[in-house]
């Protein structure tokens, strides 16, 4: 049995949190609101009102927070980091800057712990079928120890390289994801065109050849933008940061931008 404590609770790691504790694992997650640890308790986990009660004891401390600047503070303001065991690991689920990663790992190397970023690409139901895919980064030892935990709720676990690695495969797969939704708006504009109902366009072409993931699931919202409405949140937040830290080598998306920003 592996001591996890766990840091986001929220739509995605509720039930993280639900198939750790379903698999054997001793989880402590911290609720900061009665709702949560109300959550927390018929999950079978234990809850921790402060964040201070986050990393002492720990063999494993997942994040699950939104933003990069959470994570920061989690792990290094709120000193979390620093109370973790030697020899423990620290897994970062959030989608947050590669260099975030890099610096989280130069910081725990003086406390033994290690950083594996795990990204992740699904949504709740993946996670509540054990078969959400994570993208994940950090030296081999690392990778190995912390995977069977990690397929408590992943599946395929890809080890993609080194530190931070998790999360260039996040960034390049969002990007790729807000382009098909971008090429989705501008299929839907031509079919309007030519005097087809969106629905209708959508229904018959997964069946075709230019089929894909993106177009499935406008398929099953009926248009482009509820589809683009119900992830919109999260994928602007990623998308930020895939523009940022592309910004940062001097470079730019390219024909992605393009279709990222199409009929936005």
């Amino acid at each position: 049995m592996t001591t996890v404590h766990f840091v986001g609770a929220g739509r995605m790691g509720l039930p993280m949190v639900q198939r750790l504790v379903s698999n054997g694992h001793d989880v402590r997650a911290l609720a900061r609101n009665e709702e949560t640890r109300s959550a927390l308790e018929s999950a079978g986990a234990r809850p921790a009102a402060d964040i201070s009660e986050i990393g002492d004891g720990a063999d494993i401390v997942a994040v699950c927070v939104f933003t990069d600047a959470q994570v920061r503070q989690v792990c290094l303001d709120d000193g979390v980091l620093a109370r973790m065991p030697r020899g423990s690991t620290l897994i970062v689920h959030t989608t947050i800057s590669p260099r975030s990663i890099e610096t989280l790992t130069a910081e725990a190397e003086p406390y033994g712990v290690s950083v594996v970023d795990a990204a992740v690409s699904g949504g709740p139901h993946d996670i509540a079928a054990g078969a959400l895919t994570l993208f994940v980064g950090g030296a081999d030892e690392a990778v190995s120890a912390v995977t069977p935990v990690l397929k408590s709720y992943g599946d395929p676990v890809i080890h993609v390289g080194s530190s931070g690695s998790g999360q260039r495969v996040k960034l390049v797969n969002n990007a790729l994801f807000a382009a098909e939704i971008g090429l989705m708006a501008e299929a839907a504009e031509l079919g309007r065109r030519l005097g087809l109902d969106e629905k209708s366009l959508f229904e018959a072409l997964p069946h075709a050849s230019s089929s894909c993931k993106v177009m499935g699931n406008i398929a099953m919202r009926g248009s482009v933008a509820e589809f683009r409405s119900a992830v919109g949140e999260f994928l602007s937040k990623d998308i930020a940061v895939v523009r940022a830290t592309v910004a940062e080598l001097g470079a730019d998306l390219g024909v992605l931008d393009t279709a990222i920003d199409a009929r936005t």
